[in-house]
């Protein structure tokens, strides 16, 4: 087939980026749509593959299969269907058991027992502690050695980071994934599927005015409790609505815990309601925090 390289501005890299994207192209059969993104920076799209091969394909500890293994639970903490999908097809190409891809409850004990550890690397991660480490160290049929969990860690924080530039970047699924392909605004919690011309930036932008409504309501009704109460000051108001604003970036949407959420996401995330809660909201007891210095 022929090679489909998207419009990129190629002065100055020219020859550079063009190499780099048809070797992809010839050494996978395709140009993902992260490295079209990436293409943009060549340099820094030469790094992301070199480590990206460095991670998936060079000798470790880990098997092929339970690396891919590893990024698929790691993007569905995330709920990014775009790096679930790809992993999944590459778990399969590496050999991979397809009775694993039914979800996390049909994996290996010992990669389940990666799940809790996953989850505060993902939402909480100044929650992680020595025992969490010690408790997958610990002798036993599904322990792990201490050069696969170290593999394992940087797999999950990998991918982890790696979502949130798939959303950054409004990526969306390949054409073969998702029937289109393109980016478009993505919205983190659905499906992320072009909307109609008519629609605000399609379902994230939906998603985005819904949000700004709620706190526009919620600035509103600050305002109708000062004029009931006595001697509050602009600074103590100005306080409150600085508050309320941070406190609405940190509520997850409704919909995070809709069971309509794509089953082949949900399948591999145990214990969706867990999730990132801020530990330096002032008037509260903060959590134990980890600090390294």
């Amino acid at each position: 087939p022929a090679l489909c390289i998207p419009q990129i501005p190629w002065e100055g890299a020219e020859s550079g980026l063009r190499q780099l994207l048809i070797e992809a192209f010839v050494s996978a059969g395709r140009v993902d749509h992260v490295a079209m993104v990436m293409g943009l920076h060549p340099e820094y799209l030469s790094s992301f593959w070199k480590t990206q091969y460095l991670l998936l394909r060079m000798d470790g500890p880990l098997p092929y299969h339970k690396r891919h293994y590893i990024a698929i639970m790691a993007a569905a903490r995330h709920q990014c269907s775009y790096l679930v999908r790809l992993h999944m097809e590459e778990f399969l190409q590496v050999g991979g058991n397809p009775a694993w891809l039914q979800g996390l409850h049909c994996a290996p004990q010992k990669l389940r027992n990666l799940n809790e550890i996953n989850k505060l690397l993902a939402h909480r991660p100044w929650l992680v502690t020595k025992e969490h480490i010690e408790a997958l160290l610990k002798p036993g049929e599904d322990s792990w050695s201490l050069a696969e969990l170290v593999q394992a860690l940087v797999l999950l924080t990998h991918y982890h980071s790696l979502a949130s530039f798939v959303f950054g970047c409004g990526i969306k699924p390949e054409e073969e994934q998702d029937g289109g392909n393109g980016c478009w605004p993505p919205s983190p919690h659905s499906d992320s599927s072009p909307a109609s011309e008519d629609s605000v930036g399609g379902s994230g932008g939906k998603d985005a005015m819904q949000e700004v409504e709620m706190l526009m309501e919620r600035m509103k009704l600050l305002q109708e409790n000062q004029l009931e109460e006595e001697g509050v000051t602009q600074e103590e108001m100005e306080t409150r609505f600085e508050l309320e604003k941070t406190e609405s970036l940190l509520v997850p949407p409704s919909d995070i815990l809709d069971p309509s959420l794509q089953s082949h996401v949900r399948c591999f995330v145990e214990d969706p309601e867990f999730g990132y809660k801020d530990f330096t909201r002032r008037g509260e007891q903060a959590p134990p925090t980890f600090h390294a210095q």
